[in-house]
């Protein structure tokens, strides 16, 4: 057989091979497409960046890697501090600071309340300098509190001093001299007598009865003459009473000084009951 019958096919079979070789490669190219030489510049920039960033953060990497992108210069990393070591604190130091602050929250608290206490007992018992029950109180012109008891038919009340004033009678001023305390005299000589509204029994305070012109406590019948003096009931004593200061025919009461009322069986004025008992049940116990 001839030797080119069987050589010719084979030459066209390679030329056609050689020739889909090569159409193929044009086709893959051109999906591909070729790199820009700026391209192929940033990217082995970044490769590079990439190595000298290496053992940094992921954080520090991408921002070498941006600026590396930009033409920007590689940022040196710097290893970071390590952590301080943890030292676990002290229990027995930690209770020390407990009990101290509870101990001393304790003792401010007693502290506080004992002040407040104390301050409170201070105020109670401090004389009062403004005026008012417990100081002297300027009543006024004798000439006025005598029409101020004759207004009040034979009692003059003061609430700010907490006391009755009543007429005390000159013809009874012999027996007072030898009964009554001077601070008491100093008023009655000028016609007038302070009493303390409280009952000496047990403390309430003692209305004034118009019709048996004395003073008689509703709370358990004590009953007093129109100068204090006991006349019935349970009290021990008479009305107690305030001294007394007369000075340019005005008068001043100090209701910082109590005098006790004088002792059972005192009876200066003689006076008895004018009218009807307020209060009965009462009238003629001494």
């Amino acid at each position: 057989m001839n030797p080119l019958v069987i050589l010719i096919p084979v030459l066209v079979l390679l030329a056609g091979f050689v020739i889909f070789a090569s159409q193929r490669r044009r086709e893959d190219a051109g999906a591909a497409g070729y790199l820009s030489r700026e391209t192929r510049k940033r990217d082995r920039s970044s490769r590079k960046a990439t190595a000298l960033q290496e053992g940094s953060t992921g954080k520090d990497v991408e921002r070498a890697a941006q600026l590396a992108r930009k033409g920007g210069d590689l940022v040196p990393v710097t290893e970071p501090a390590p952590p301080a070591p943890f030292v676990p604190p002290d229990a027995e130091e930690i209770g020390v600071y407990r009990r101290q602050f509870l101990n001393r929250s304790i003792i401010g608290g007693f502290i506080l309340g004992l002040s407040g206490f104390g301050a409170a007992v201070l105020a109670f018992l401090w004389p009062q300098t403004r005026g008012g029950f417990g100081s002297k109180i300027a009543v006024g012109k004798l000439s006025d509190v005598q029409k101020a008891i004759t207004n009040g038919n034979g009692f003059a009340y003061y609430p700010e001093g907490r006391m009755w004033i009543t007429a005390y009678p000159s013809s009874a001023l012999d027996k007072a001299v030898k009964t009554y305390s001077a601070p008491e005299l100093a008023g009655m000589k000028e016609g007038v007598i302070a009493l303390y509204q409280k009952c000496v029994h047990l403390g309430c305070r003692v209305p004034a009865c118009l019709t048996s012109q004395w003073f008689e406590c509703g709370c358990h019948g004590s009953q007093y003459n129109q100068v204090g003096e006991k006349k019935g009931g349970p009290a021990p004593r008479g009305l107690d009473r305030f001294a007394m200061s007369v000075a340019n025919n005005s008068l001043t009461v100090d209701t910082g000084v109590i005098i006790q009322g004088p002792p059972i069986g005192t009876n200066t004025t003689g006076q008895e009951a004018e009218g009807p008992h307020c209060v009965t049940g009462a009238g003629g116990h001494h």
